[in-house]
């Protein structure tokens, strides 16, 4: 049996254990040597007194480079010294990888590594327990999310990410050869999901990546990311899919702050519970907030990353780290979304955690005959998108969703500083290896 430094506990004093790990130090202080193993879970001391250990295990211990993989038997022995109150004598070690030398970067070393240098060596980087508890919190928030679903009644999906066409039109989407046919790469679920509604399937879920060409270098934005989408049918309004949406959100985060409490504490960060109902605005109120706040905006134009920024302040002031922005300019909506009528607005909705967007729904038109006028009105052909029309012209109930961004979420939940740090390989237009 491997143990590990979390499975080791006073019943193991004076027992045999065998343990694995990276070789985090190692100091040799003449008449005792100490090494100090790595795993995920926390650190292992071994120690090894000159005059009780064999010379061929005092040789290996000595001439280990750091970051080698060592597989250690040994017994356990109790120790006040030791901060996880035990130490274990070695009577064997047996290097299973030696790691070259100098390393390219460090992982528990006081220097601070760039940016860069760290996503180049990301296997290396993710050694480090910080960098890890990040993706044990990004596990357990995926999986909160899809308790929470399965329990209202949702039920999970996955559709294509080999397309013919875009929910949002080309500007940001990947083109590919297929099989000498012109196809994108998936920016959303979106047509398929709504599709679905027709079927009787009318509460789904979808978490799988999305693709997006934009040009952008912010701490926000990368090409391919975890989406969260969802569609429910037979509402009355956006208001039954923004409920299901702050629900979600409220289960997520309070679990994630009591059942994630070792990942957090490894990150040195604390987690709080938004206070809930969540404050709704419309967008004029937000541009009218905005504006009074010194910012130049004016109705109709995106509040934009600045206005996202100062809205959040504005907000926080009130206590409120999360906060509904509805009914959009139809104008700015994609064709999906239903108008609002007798306005120039929509039935449309943004979620936004502390001064970032990290969701965006509303209703959908479910109407044929305005949702082929909204399609043209958009300078889109209907006859590109004949498979999404057909279930709308067959009985398609009312229905809303929303797509939400899983990394951004966890980014503004951790308070990280930039999104990158929550995707394992992060791809945007200047990355595409590791």
């Amino acid at each position: 049996m491997l143990y590990d430094s979390r499975s080791i506990g006073a019943e193991e004093f004076d027992k045999e254990v065998t343990v694995e790990g990276w070789a985090q130090e190692v100091r040799n202080l003449g008449g005792i040597t100490f090494l100090i193993l790595r795993d995920r879970y926390g650190v292992l001391q071994v120690t090894a007194p000159k005059k009780r250990t064999a010379p061929e295990v005092m040789q290996t211990i000595n001439s280990l480079s750091r970051e080698s993989v060592v597989r250690v038997t040994g017994t356990v022995k109790p120790s006040a010294q030791v901060k996880s109150g035990y130490e274990i004598i070695p009577s064997s070690v047996l290097v299973q990888s030696a790691a070259m030398t100098p390393l390219p970067m460090g992982v528990v070393d006081k220097v601070d590594v760039e940016v860069e240098t760290r996503f180049n060596h990301r296997f290396m980087d993710l050694r480090r327990p910080e960098a890890r508890a990040v993706f044990e919190i990004k596990s357990l928030t995926l999986r909160l999310i899809d308790e929470y679903l399965v329990d209202n009644g949702f039920v999970e999906v996955f559709t294509p990410k080999l397309v013919a066409s875009g929910a949002e039109g080309g500007a940001t989407l990947f083109r590919i050869d297929y099989f000498g046919k012109v196809a994108y790469l998936a920016q959303s679920p979106q047509l398929y999901k709504q599709m679905l509604m027709s079927t009787g399937l009318d509460r789904v879920f979808e978490i799988s990546p999305a693709f997006r060409a934009e040009p952008s270098d912010t701490v926000r934005h990368v090409s391919e990311f975890i989406s969260f989408d969802g569609e429910m049918a037979h509402i009355d309004s956006q208001r039954d899919v923004m409920e299901v949406i702050e629900g979600c959100m409220q289960y997520v985060i309070s679990e994630v702050k009591e059942r994630g409490a070792r990942s957090l504490e490894v990150l040195g960060s604390e987690v709080a519970v938004p206070k809930a109902p969540y404050p709704v605005l419309t967008y004029e109120r937000a541009v009218g907030m905005v504006r009074d706040a010194g910012l130049r905006l004016e109705l109709g134009e995106d509040l934009g990353t600045e206005g996202e920024k100062l809205l959040g302040d504005l907000m926080a002031q009130e206590g409120h780290e999360m906060y509904w922005i509805i009914e959009y300019p139809e104008e700015a909506k994609p064709f999906y979304i239903m108008e609002k009528d007798g306005t120039t607005y929509s039935h449309s909705f943004d979620l936004d955690y502390r001064g970032q967007e990290i969701s965006s729904g509303g209703q959908r038109e479910h109407r044929y005959d305005r949702l082929v006028q909204r399609m043209e009105r958009k300078g889109l052909d209907p006859k590109d998108f004949g498979f999404y029309l057909n279930p709308f012209a067959y009985g398609m109930p009312p229905h809303g969703g929303w797509g939400l961004g899983v990394e951004r979420m966890v980014q503004k939940m951790l308070g990280l500083g930039n999104i990158r740090e929550t995707i394992l390989f992060p791809r945007d237009r200047n990355r595409l290896v590791p």
